[in-house]
């Protein structure tokens, strides 16, 4: 497969800000890998405003022991789905119903990928992932202290 084409998961790029060791080098790396789906993902673990509608901690799903690149979907498309999950995004669903769709997702992910997405539910990015900070995000996306475009 040429790098050209390559398009990492959202588990590559968090390692690579993890492994890069300082602030600026974090910043450009989420920079040169921004997109709306992993601005939104990051977005739903660092805004305080973003209530996720799911319970806390572990979620008993079959992990997908596809190999990497073999995965049924990432989280790139699958971001477009998470409003189902946030207050405000879809609150007439049923929560049995939203629950199973979010375990629906998490078994179609790369296992790093849904690993990643049960910790943004739980807002521990930045606890998992060494330098991915609020201040970071903000810097390389440009958002205030909202999180919005500043």
């Amino acid at each position: 497969m040429s790098n050209e084409t390559y398009t990492p998961l959202f588990s590559e790029i968090l390692t690579k800000v993890n492994n890069a060791n300082t602030k600026p080098k974090k910043v450009a790396i989420l920079k040169e890998h921004d997109c709306d789906p992993l601005r939104m993902v990051l977005k739903s673990s660092f805004d305080p405003n973003i209530v996720w509608l799911l319970p806390k901690g572990e979620v008993p799903y079959q992990k997908n022991e596809s190999p990497e690149g073999t995965e049924h979907t990432t989280l790139r498309l699958e971001a477009k789905r998470l409003y189902h999950f946030i207050k405000g995004g879809n609150d007439k669903l049923a929560q049995f119903k939203r629950e199973d769709m979010f375990i629906q997702m998490l078994e179609g992910l790369h296992e790093s990928e849904a690993q990643l997405l049960i910790n943004a539910k739980d807002k521990r990015l930045h606890q998992v992932y060494k330098g991915l900070s609020a201040a970071a995000v903000k810097e390389a996306f440009g958002w205030n202290d909202n999180f919005n475009k500043s």
